[in-house]
């Protein structure tokens, strides 16, 4: 296999959310520079929302929330365990990022004067901002890239970050189709590869049937880990509630505006907020298994001509399949019940806090390596957080440039990761990727799906480790199986990084995220802390403590409680059904 060799000013890895705005605004701060798009899809359709969104989670609009109030809700939301430096500078900035949206084509719902119509889900603020013709905003991020000449290299995937001398010289991977080696040599990165999405196995046993997109298999945090980046809360697991069996959300973000929420088998409210949120996933696993279980999202109340604004947001623009599922099972909103289950689990900060360590720059631990959008860590930052997060990135990324002198990828690096990634092409026997990934997720479902124990994690960690040596047997056939072999090893190490972080952290916190059996309580006077991951001098990988930052905005003894009052009290359950 030949190698190619590119040289850039900025490398993005990743077409999605984070990796446009990224892209985009690196190229158009640095007309005469050179950014490049690395996207192991297509950038068309790559990505977590792959074609469009149906709403802002997140949006701060002047008149309804304030950056302060909305920074004090995350910190709330995430038991206090957040830098809030770093999700201050997303609220301030993120209402410009709508207008920019907004000036690019992107279609938000507005009231009949015009003003952005704002809904409220979470359990404080209102920040829900609608997109129902959203279907096309990939299409418009996809549009403003090659408007902006940025250099767009589809079907090639990265697989390491060269570092030199503690400092970012380039990307190197791979081409998904021909298997040429692809080195692009740059003294900045902005890694945006989205979520572990393929980490814990979903019910249907389907390896690419999972909540989060499939693509996303946790390249990002991977690559940010063996160049040296500590990552950060990767203990808090994403895990959300979904439709039973297809795996899709059941979007209480645009149910609940419409008065659409979650019930349990009698009928009975038991959630104050279906707002996303460890302890909101706490109260619903436990309601799942108890006598009142299965839980449901309730319709059936609404006026048809709700429903059918419903069907027109999430059977067309959320999820095309969900409509099919629903009519396939002759299930209809208005005389039925959705039965809800809960997913697999993930790492993702964009609905969780489990990510890359990032300062409010979009800066990692690491010179010249910055990482955007559901990889790195703000927590709670979904969509709106991606798109603003990437321009954050380019920005501090082009000052860096004006300081940083180059450095050249050393050869023995790029000579031994050349090796790593054929290597399986050339194994006459072995086992197929496909194998090996459905075992060691599986392995993931038996030892890590919370409610967590010491013993079980233990354990898993043990077959975690003899998984990375297993990797020496996993054979690939042609490019794109070997794309398959690499996400396999992409899975293997958050796999290991799951396990010990939860370990480490010997206390409960962030609801089901992390609820330890064997340590049930929330010990603030121990673990007020993140813990973070990295790889130490011998190559292991270590846990360790890093202290909270001061608080811009600091909350009292009340508001930090919020969250854990969710459950609707029995009596008021059956008053209210």
């Amino acid at each position: 296999m030949d190698i190619r060799v590119t040289e850039a000013d900025v490398v993005v890895v990743g077409g999605g959310s984070a990796g446009s705005t990224a892209a985009v605004e690196a190229q158009q701060r640095l007309p005469r520079g050179r950014v490049v798009l690395l996207e192991k899809a297509h950038i068309k359709r790559s990505g977590a929302i792959a074609i469009g969104m149906d709403g802002l989670n997140n949006a701060i609009i002047p008149g309804h929330a304030t950056p302060e109030q909305y920074v004090k809700e995350i910190t709330v939301a995430n038991d206090g365990i957040v830098n809030q430096r770093a999700v201050y500078e997303y609220a301030r900035n993120s209402f410009a990022m709508i207008q920019e949206l907004d000036s690019w084509g992107v279609k938000f719902q507005k009231t009949r004067s015009g003003d952005f119509d704002v809904k409220k889900v979470h359990h404080n603020g209102s920040y829900v901002l609608p997109m129902p013709e959203g279907y096309d905003l990939k299409k418009i991020l996809t549009r403003m890239v090659k408007r902006a000449g940025v250099k767009v290299v589809n079907r090639v995937m990265a697989t390491r970050i060269l570092v030199t001398d503690g400092r970012v010289a380039g990307v190197i991977g791979f081409d998904t189709r021909e298997g040429h080696i692809e080195i692009i040599k740059a003294r900045a990165v902005i890694l945006c590869c989205g979520a572990s999405g393929r980490l814990g196995l979903p019910a249907s046993g389907y390896l690419h049937g999972t909540y989060e997109n499939p693509s996303n298999a946790g390249d990002g945090y991977s690559m940010a880990y063996h160049a040296g980046a500590e990552l950060s809360g990767i203990e808090c697991f994403q895990v959300n509630p979904l439709i039973k069996d297809y795996n899709g959300p059941a979007c209480a973000y645009v149910t609940g505006p419409l008065g659409g929420h979650t019930v349990n088998a009698r009928g009975h409210r038991f959630i104050e907020s279906d707002y996303w949120s460890g302890q909101m996933m706490l109260e619903f696993y436990r309601e799942l298994h108890s006598a009142n279980g299965p839980v449901y999202l309730k319709l059936t109340h609404l006026a048809p001509e709700t429903i059918t604004e419903v069907e027109r947001v999430l059977h067309q623009t959320e999820r095309p399949s969900r409509g099919r599922f629903h009519e396939g099972r002759g299930h209809s909103y208005a005389s039925d019940l959705v039965e809800m289950h809960i997913s697999e689990i993930g790492l993702c900060s964009g609905h969780s806090a489990s990510g890359v360590w990032v300062n409010e720059k979009g800066e990692t631990t690491v010179p010249g390596l910055y990482a955007a959008g559901d990889m790195a860590c703000v927590p709670h930052n979904y969509l709106l957080g991606a798109l603003t997060y990437g321009k954050i990135c380019a920005q501090s990324a082009l000052d860096y440039l004006e300081r940083a002198p180059a450095v050249e990828p050393l050869a023995a690096a790029v000579d031994a990761e050349r090796e790593r990634i054929l290597a399986p092409l050339s194994r006459r026997s072995g086992v197929a990727p496909h194998q090996y990934e459905y075992k060691v997720r599986r392995l993931v479902n038996d030892y890590l799906q919370p409610p967590k124990t010491g013993n079980k994690m233990t354990l898993g960690l043990e077959y975690f480790l003899r998984a990375k040596e297993e990797l020496e047997e996993v054979t690939a056939e042609s490019p794109h199986e070997l794309m398959r072999v690499m996400e396999c090893h992409f899975i293997r190490d958050c796999a290991e990084m799951a396990a010990r972080a939860s370990l480490y952290r010997t206390e409960s916190r962030w609801g089901l995220y992390h609820y330890r059996l064997d340590y049930p309580e929330m010990d603030d006077r121990s673990w007020f802390t993140h813990v973070n991951l990295k790889k130490d001098e011998r190559g292991e990988m270590v846990a360790f403590k890093r202290p909270v930052e001061p608080y811009l905005f600091p909350i009292n003894d009340g508001e930090r409680a919020a969250y854990h009052r969710l459950r609707i009290p029995a009596e008021e359950q059956r008053a209210s059904a």
